[in-house]
């Protein structure tokens, strides 16, 4: 199995994680069809959304599969007054991840993460590894150490 820069980053750090490799569609990279890859509910498969700020620029907002940002909270949480969605061809340069394989972990540059308090309702969840087809298992509390993540509640309900 391929280390990415994600696993290496928890490995410097001696956190502990799993890897999981599954079969992807390129036409289905959702949150969903990868919760039904891996065998675990879709609340508990976070995915990593890539945001803009108008005052404090990108950041990464980790949320729940089975739901969505809400860019007024995310804003908030990050001291911006509005924030959006970065274009999905801005994604890879600014990352260095393909959608469908965004990590809050070991993107190209260190961006501030946000990640939604639902987290703190498991043991363990899943979120990208780096790569299309490869999850990574882990203690949320282990993710906001290893990403000097700010947690709240970011997503509509």
């Amino acid at each position: 199995m391929k280390k990415t820069n994600a696993a290496r980053q928890l490995d410097r750090l001696g956190l502990p994680y799993r890897l999981v490799e599954y079969a992807f569609d390129e036409n289905d990279l959702g949150a969903a069809a990868v919760a039904e890859k891996v065998g675990i509910p879709l609340e508990r498969v976070f995915k990593t959304l890539v945001v803009r700020g108008d005052k404090t620029g990108v950041f990464l907002a980790v949320v729940p599969g089975d739901a969505e940002l809400d860019l007024k909270s995310a804003a908030e949480l990050t001291g911006n007054k509005r924030c959006e969605p970065v274009h999905l061809k801005e994604v890879l340069p600014l990352t260095g991840y393909q959608r469908g394989g965004v990590s809050p972990l070991g993107a190209k540059k260190n961006f501030p993460v946000i990640i939604d308090l639902s987290a703190f309702d498991y043991v363990e969840i899943s979120v990208s590894a780096g790569l299309r087809g490869l999850q990574m298992f882990l203690n949320p509390e282990d993710l906001v150490c290893a990403c000097k993540a700010t947690s709240g509640a970011l997503t509509r309900g």
